[in-house]
């Protein structure tokens, strides 16, 4: 009886005993009202797109550009507005890098900070080739310039994840995200030339955007947002940037001399003949011109003439270090990617006969 009884009582014990613990555990914490719970990596990644925005924000600029008329009737001068467009820092002295076509017929530009202030621009150099163009201002506390990758560092990959930031439509200071979707696009440029190796991402890109900055998922500049792709006219998830590494071959030498000069065969070409003849079936790039003393006429590089009417055959550049030239563009693209002082290989062809001849590139 008295085993039974205590047989019981532990019983009861174990009962109140869960009971208890069942009472004063914590349950999980519910996530606040109207919200939806968040992963951690996805916090993660929101925090670091914040984070981006907020470093890179001051230095982005919004481009107003006009242009002086003159009206016919009064004579009287004035000045009309043109367009709009981004820009960012690329320097400590206040250089603002965009698109050339943003400033393009401009007589006038004026750039705005984030902090609201507005500053005359003067226009430092224009590559209309690469759609790129270096304005300056002046004040003090100008905001710093946005990083760039190291020399060396990782190329861009397909896939990887970038932001954009600019004023499309007028709204100032727009973040928008998206992936690089394709590498080494080309559109075409001023008078027919093709701007090439441009980078393509699904980012919304549209009008007012032009000339502000791709950014990688660490802040750094990666390309110059140039154009979209629309048969409306507004993003449809096809943009494209000029990469980060034609912008630093080509922004110096605007700050430097104004211009942009590629570097040279020393040899002279003409696009129109050079695109009749790629319609007649001949790959290549037509030689019409030898620099006088050059190397490459050390070289025995003879050029096509004209002579009473007659196209007489010169060197056709074949192919430019083993790899096969198309055309001018596919040549000239090519050296534009080369420096001064480094050497190539051209294979040539005259009269059906083919031999190679290395040059060094000089300076244009």
């Amino acid at each position: 009886m008295r085993a039974s009884l205590v047989g019981v009582i532990l019983a009861l014990m174990l009962i109140v005993a869960f009971m208890a613990g069942r009472q004063t555990s914590t349950p999980p914490a519910a996530p606040p009202a109207g919200t939806l719970p968040v992963s951690a990596e996805a916090a993660s990644a929101e925090a670091r797109t914040i984070a981006v925005f907020r470093a890179a924000r001051d230095s982005v600029v919004a481009i107003t550009t006009s242009t002086r008329i003159v009206d016919p009737f009064t004579r009287r001068a004035g000045e009309t507005p043109l367009g709009s467009g981004s820009g960012f820092v690329w320097d400590e002295a206040g250089h603002v890098v965009t698109n050339d076509h943003v400033i393009r017929e401009a007589s006038r530009a004026t750039v705005q900070l984030a902090d609201g202030r507005s500053l005359p621009a003067r226009v430092v150099g224009r590559d209309p080739g690469h759609d790129l163009a270096v304005l300056r201002i002046e004040g003090r506390d100008l905001p710093a310039p946005l990083p760039r990758p190291e020399a060396g560092e990782g190329a861009l990959q397909v896939g990887q994840s970038v932001l954009a930031i600019g004023n499309p439509f007028g709204l100032d200071w727009t973040l928008t995200t998206g992936i690089v979707s394709a590498l080494d696009r080309e559109l075409p440029g001023e008078a027919g030339r093709m701007i090439r190796g441009l980078i393509q991402t699904d980012a919304a890109i549209n009008p007012g955007n032009s000339g502000g900055p791709l950014l990688d998922a660490r802040g750094r500049l990666v390309g110059v947002n140039t154009a979209i792709y629309s048969p409306s006219g507004a993003s449809a998830g096809i943009g494209f940037a000029v990469p980060v590494a034609v912008a630093a071959r080509v922004v110096p030498q605007l700050i430097e001399t104004g211009r942009y000069a590629p570097p040279s065969l020393g040899l002279g070409f003409d696009a129109r003949i050079n695109a009749a003849v790629n319609r007649q079936g001949l790959t290549g790039a037509l030689v019409l011109e030898v620099a006088p003393g050059s190397q490459a006429e050390a070289a025995g590089i003879v050029p096509a003439r004209l002579a009473r009417g007659v196209l007489l055959p010169g060197d056709v550049i074949r192919a430019l270090d083993g790899e096969a030239v198309e055309g001018l563009d596919d040549l000239l693209a090519r050296i534009d990617r080369r420096r001064a002082g480094e050497e190539v290989t051209l294979s040539l062809e005259r009269d059906g006969r083919r031999r190679e001849v290395t040059l060094t590139l000089r300076s244009g």
